[in-house]
């Protein structure tokens, strides 16, 4: 069965989007199937893969409809179709990757949801807690999918609870400032109410057409990512803020996870991760080699030598820079299949 990853964190700017694009990305390129679902308005993930077809994507009547919003638009609408697979895009060099685009007014459904999930007695709503657990199960069947990632956006949107608890496991990217250590401790309550609602109604939705995603999501860890190094570690204005993520996430957040019932058995953690405060890989910015990913087309480490646009000692630098990205996010990608087994 697919196994279905999402990245969360109610703090924007923690390059949510970069790691699900990277992350999903390196999977295909280690030779698996991988689904990115784009369920943020935003549709950031939507533009770094559609490139320069993106606009036309959205307007062409082969496609417009193929995105996530229209995918579980027969739910939302009382329409008397199913729901049905939409048809995917593939980043023109990674194949093994596909898209499920997202949609600028997907955040319309929300007022809908969240009186579906709060409002279980009414049969007319039944349908919606589950529909995009299944628009993404047929997808995933349809494309023969080995690992979905999700992306969501900052909020705390019915949309984003449900995606997130029909999810089977979950990532908190981070970034070393002190409000990513605010959402940390915020995320100690959060997790655990939407993990609650999910145990009190998954059985008021198994007879609906659309039944939720069995179990609650678990947690796999923490990413700590968009900070300068300076004399081959993070410069030092970010150095306590890398501290006390782990330190916050080691003692205080994954007690709260477990005890909701979100973390798999603690000996299946890594030693060496526990110990690391959970987090996966410390990724420094990409600095110059970001723009040039983005006009190719391809993450920062699948840049070839010849999109670089560099000479000399910058080129030798640059590459360099590549070489360790794609070591470390080769990590994160082994990582997370371990735990995802």
């Amino acid at each position: 069965m697919t196994k279905r990853l999402v990245l969360f964190n109610h703090k924007g700017g923690v390059s949510k989007t970069t790691t699900v694009y990277n992350v999903g990305w390196m999977l295909a390129e280690q030779g698996h199937r991988v689904l990115l679902v784009d369920a943020d308005p935003q549709c950031n993930l939507s533009s770094l893969i559609l490139g320069d077809d993106f606009d036309e994507y959205y307007l062409d009547d082969a496609t417009r409809l193929q995105n996530i919003k229209d995918g579980v638009a027969p739910a939302f609408t009382g329409k008397p179709t199913p729901i049905q697979p939409v048809i995917c895009k593939s980043p023109d060099r990674q194949p093994r990757v596909q898209l499920l685009a997202g949609h600028a007014t997907l955040s319309e459904y929300d007022a809908s949801l969240t009186f579906a999930q709060n409002s279980n007695a009414l049969a007319t709503l039944q349908n919606l807690p589950g529909a995009f657990h299944e628009l993404i199960r047929q997808v995933e069947e349809a494309n023969d999918i080995d690992y979905t990632i999700i992306d969501l956006n900052p909020g705390l949107s019915a949309i984003n609870q449900n995606l997130f608890l029909n999810s089977d496991f979950f990532l908190i990217p981070t970034n070393p400032d002190p409000f990513s250590i605010m959402a940390l401790q915020t995320l100690e309550s959060i997790f655990p109410r939407w993990a609650t609602w999910k145990t009190g109604n998954e059985g008021v939705f198994r007879d609906s057409a659309y039944p939720l995603r069995p179990g609650l999501p678990k947690f796999v860890g923490t990413v700590i990512q968009r900070f300068n190094v300076r004399k081959g570690r993070a410069a030092a204005p970010y150095r306590d803020n890398i501290a006390d993520i782990k330190d916050i996430t080691q003692h205080r957040l994954y007690a709260a996870l477990r005890n909701a019932g979100l973390t798999l058995p603690d000996n299946e953690y890594p030693e060496a991760l526990r110990n690391n405060g959970f987090c996966l890989e410390e990724i420094p910015d990409f600095g110059g080699l970001l723009p040039r990913s983005h006009e190719a087309g391809v993450p920062v480490f699948a840049l070839h030598d010849d999109e670089l646009n560099a000479t000399g000692v910058v080129l030798a630098n640059s590459q360099d820079k590549r070489s360790q990205i794609h070591a470390q996010l080769s990590t994160v990608a082994q990582t997370l299949q371990d735990l995802m087994h």
